[in-house]
């Protein structure tokens, strides 16, 4: 027996040796990771050598979700799916995780899917419906250093993100095409600025924070989130120390 408009947290012990499944309707947005190369990896460099690289992957993956208020819903062995209840923080933790392994020096590479909608919370911890299973095509879909999108997330990404015109594309167990468009992140130019956290590439139009660095230098941020864990770190003799940058490099 299922019961809608509940909690799991609402149901008595009675009820749930019952079988009455506490569920709940959310909107949330999606993504799925994936990397790609990972089994060329293993087989090229060892299973020690793959599992170090995952842990890297995993320990990168937790810090990023953690500033950006994005949580981790589940390990898939070498991806994970993320969940978020707003758009913008998901979508640039996508793209910031994808930079940081583009730039390491591993042979792999990132591809995600992203979806956003109205879903089935069930007992509190699991996510079913449609814009799970799309994410989770769309990631099947996407080539290495890609991300793809349903445009209903347009409207909400960051203002340093770029995409390509929609696209209709095929995927297995639907009967017709959907719309994707393909997310990035604008190429740096000479007046481009480095976020000092994540190192994406901004200007002072894309730029969502700003601190000034005490010597008269502004400093350009990709979040506020971002803006805010510089300020933490500060008075930090090592800029590298915590980052991204460092994990991949140890």
């Amino acid at each position: 027996m299922i019961r809608t408009g509940q909690t799991a947290a609402d149901d008595s012990p009675l009820e749930a040796r019952r079988g009455i499944i506490a569920i709940v309707r959310v909107r949330r947005t999606f993504a799925f990771l994936d990397l790609s190369g990972f089994t060329a990896l293993t087989q090229a460099e060892g299973d020690e050598r793959a599992v170090a690289v995952l842990g890297v992957f995993r320990a990168a993956l937790r810090d990023i979700c953690s500033r950006r208020g994005v949580r981790i819903a589940k390990w898939l062995g070498d991806g994970a799916m993320l969940v978020s209840v707003e758009t913008t923080p998901l979508v640039a933790t996508t793209l910031e995780m994808q930079a940081a392994i583009d730039a390491a020096p591993e042979a792999i590479a990132i591809r995600c899917g992203i979806t956003s909608g109205a879903v089935i919370l069930l007992e509190g911890d699991d996510y079913i419906g449609h814009a799970v299973n799309i994410a989770a095509r769309l990631c099947d879909l996407a080539p290495a250093h890609e991300v793809l999108a349903v445009p209903a997330v347009l409207p909400e990404i960051p203002p340093w993100v770029t995409h390509e015109p929609t696209e209709q594309v095929a995927l297995h167990g639907l009967e017709q095409p959907i719309d994707v468009v393909r997310l990035g992140i604008n190429r740096p130019t000479a007046q481009s600025a480095f976020d000092p956290i994540c190192n994406i590439p901004l200007t002072k139009m894309t730029a969502v924070s700003r601190r000034n660095d005490g010597d008269g230098r502004e400093l350009l941020f990709c979040s506020e989130s971002c803006a805010e864990m510089w300020e933490q770190r500060r008075t930090q003799v090592d800029p590298d120390a915590g980052s991204i940058r460092e994990l991949w490099m140890r």
